[in-house]
């Protein structure tokens, strides 16, 4: 997968260098790129932004600025201007909500174009202008304000990166993450362990010790139906009923917490 970053902070994604992101780097299987917007202003102070138009605080990022930068990183991609283009993601607190199943669909594009806006944002025509030629999505990680965009970029490219086949060492353990389609469906994670059984007073569950399996498989769902309820319960209540055993259905009545009556009757 080929990755372009365009941002007026590149020094931002050193952390691509080190950890699961840096050995897929190392060896080809992401192929990242990061550009400084300001080389593509002209002027001497090499501007990016300028005030918004009808007024208000802050500035805006400007959109000839922008267009010279995406043009020549298409121009200069893996396959050519004549070939394949990037599907382009805007990070943006009005965008649509990151989520596992947005990072396994990119994980499946073979090129990412990443535009990181600061200030107030990027000029929205330079959206508009691209929807006409590329996959645009606004994204957003999150219903909070960042300075720009560059963080919510590392969080995507992590998310999508140890996705892609061979960057985990166990291909297992992205199959099992919370959110994970075909896992628990609507289910975060429950608690782990490892080594020793006892930490400072703390035991490890008997049952994760007893070597069997199906009481760990049932204990392991159990306690993700707890956590669910407790952390997110907007995830509990959106359970899908037809996937809950009788089992399941006493524990969320043993935590006080009713499906609708209607969906519990299906």
């Amino acid at each position: 997968m080929r990755l372009d970053i365009v941002s007026i902070f590149p020094e931002y994604f050193a952390p691509l260098d080190v950890s699961l992101i840096g050995k897929a780097r190392e060896r080809g299987t992401l192929d990242v790129h990061v550009h400084q917007l300001r080389d593509w202003a002209h002027d001497v102070h090499k501007t990016v932004d300028d005030t918004p138009y009808g007024g208000g605080p802050g500035m805006v990022m400007k959109p000839e600025v922008w267009g010279e930068a995406i043009d020549t990183v298409i121009a200069a991609g893996p396959q050519g201007p004549d070939g394949g283009l990037p599907r382009m993601i805007v990070p943006t607190p009005s965008g649509r909500p990151f989520s596992q199943e947005l990072a396994q669909e990119l994980a499946g594009e073979p090129w990412l174009l990443f535009a990181c806006g600061r200030y107030e944002g990027i000029d929205s025509r330079v959206m508009a202008e691209y929807s006409s030629r590329l996959r645009v999505d606004e994204v957003s990680i999150g219903d909070y304000v960042l300075a720009g965009g560059e963080v919510a970029v590392l969080v995507m490219v992590e998310a999508v990166g140890r996705l892609l086949p061979g960057v985990l060492g166990n291909a297992q353990s992205a199959v099992d993450d919370s959110f994970a389609p075909g896992s628990m469906q609507n289910l975060v994670e429950g608690p782990v362990y490892t080594k020793p059984p006892v930490w400072r007073g703390h035991e490890v569950p008997a049952v994760l010790l007893s070597g069997h399996h199906g009481n760990v498989a049932r204990w392991r769902r159990d306690e993700a139906i707890r956590r669910t309820v407790r952390n997110r319960p907007e995830l509990a209540a959106a359970i899908d009923p037809a996937t809950l055993d009788k089992h399941d259905r006493k524990l969320l009545e043993e935590l006080s917490f009713r499906l609708q009556p209607e969906d519990m009757a299906n």
